[in-house]
């Protein structure tokens, strides 16, 4: 299985959780720590899993999960995906576009699960599309393009 390598991710196996891995960034002042938080992730087959546990700071007015912390999710996901995969190079890609359907409210009180594949490669490009799921809560569908990092 591929793994995240290098100085920009944290992964390593969780203790309690087997099977699960740390997602995160080593810059601990960045947009993934500091407002999505430590999330898990695991390869499912052909998927990978990307989890998140919501906090008071991704609600919005009807306490129910952010559309801005899903959509975070979402695109945190597509490089996930990208790296575990496909052993790419996620800290060097770009997310060039980025469609999704909101289809339901997220709870707050629950873990909240990106499951994503990937569509297609080419020398540049990664095609991607997923589901955000709380169990059998769909959330919301999405499909994304990832270019790769330019070589040096």
């Amino acid at each position: 299985m591929a793994t995240p390598t290098g100085e920009d991710f944290l992964y390593h196996e969780i203790e309690d959780a087997p099977g699960w891995f740390m997602w995160d960034l080593a810059d601990k002042t960045r947009w993934n720590h500091t407002v999505m938080g430590p999330m898990r992730v695991r390869r499912e087959g052909d998927f990978v899993r990307l989890r998140m546990y919501p906090e008071h700071k991704h609600t919005n007015l009807l306490n129910n999960l952010h559309g801005a912390a899903t959509l975070s999710l979402i695109d945190i996901s597509l490089f996930a995906g990208v790296r575990l995969l496909l052993d790419g190079d996620a800290s060097g890609s770009v997310t060039l576009d980025l469609s999704t359907q909101f289809i339901g409210a997220g709870d707050v009180q629950q873990p909240v699960d990106a499951v994503i594949e990937v569509l297609r490669e080419t020398r540049r490009l990664v095609f991607l599309r997923g589901l955000v799921v709380q169990g059998d809560n769909k959330i919301a569908a999405y499909a994304g393009t990832v270019r790769k990092p330019s070589k040096a």
